[in-house]
Formats: structure tokens, C-alpha cells, sequence
């Protein structure tokens, strides 16, 4: 009988899934939206904060350039839905940003969700939400935390 323990085994559909918007994150965050759009779709749509549409990694890029000084992802977690496919595996990935506001006011703990749909290894989906508007507000007094 042939010995199976070492035979390797393919990662799962949502693991690959997964690593591809981890990828993607790392590249938009340099910010290299180049590099970044050799994981999407052609077809990608981007629903941002605010419901702002966009279509290519480059607008996420030119929009975080106009809100912040400069903004990084720290990654908590990368969360795949059950039964994700190599047609299509939802993934989400949470944690929280930290950069600075245009002014140089440096800031860290702004909670992050983003939703990803990859279909046959490529981000045919991306929604973003987070916590920037809020702070916005209250720096300009009119919310409190």
C-alpha cells in the first residue's frame, strides 16, 4: 500500500481566495495599483465608502490620497464564507487603519470591513466601509465618539 502522508495536498478554493485579497491588500496599500490590478477582473466594480463606485484599483488609490496624508491597513483577519467554490468564494477581511489626516494629525484604531468577491482567482467585487467619516465629524465638532 502506497504511503499517502506525504502527498500534497491543494488548498481549498476559499483559502486561495483568501490569499488573494491579502495580496491585493498588500499591493493597494504600497499604494501600487498596478501591481494591484493583476488580481482583479476586467468586469470589477468597487462600491467604496459612502457608496462611492469606482471600477479600478487606481480610483481606491487617488481617493485615499485626497483623505488622508497617507493610510496603511493593519490586517486583523481574512474571513472566508462556507462554501466558497473556485467559481466564486466571498471573503471578507477586518482590522483597522492607521496614517495620518492631511494636516499631519496622526491616528490608529479606525475600523475597517472590506467584502470581496473573487471569482476563478480574480476580485470581480470590492465593498469598503469604515469608521473615517465618523472621525471626520468629530474633528469638525460635529459628532462626538
Amino acid at each position: 500500500m502506497p504511503d499517502d502522508s506525504r502527498r500534497a495536498t491543494a488548498a481549498p478554493p476559499e483559502c486561495k481566495a483568501a490569499a488573494v485579497v491579502d495580496e491585493y491588500l498588500r499591493l493597494l496599500m504600497i499604494p501600487d495599483p498596478d501591481a494591484a490590478r493583476t488580481l482583479v477582473a476586467p468586469d470589477l466594480r468597487i462600491r467604496f465608502t459612502g457608496g462611492r463606485a469606482m471600477s479600478d484599483p487606481a480610483e481606491c488609490a487617488a481617493f485615499n490620497a485626497g483623505r488622508y496624508r497617507w493610510v496603511k491597513k493593519r490586517v486583523e483577519r481574512t474571513e472566508t464564507v462556507a462554501g466558497g467554490t473556485e467559481d466564486e468564494t466571498v471573503v471578507y477581511s477586518l482590522g483597522s487603519l492607521y496614517g495620518e489626516w492631511p494636516d499631519g494629525t496622526a491616528f490608529e484604531g479606525n475600523r475597517y470591513v472590506d467584502r470581496y468577491v473573487v471569482r476563478h482567482g480574480l476580485i470581480t467585487r470590492m465593498e469598503v466601509w469604515n469608521d473615517s467619516a465618523e472621525w471626520l465629524m468629530v474633528r469638525a465638532g460635529l459628532a462626538t465618539l
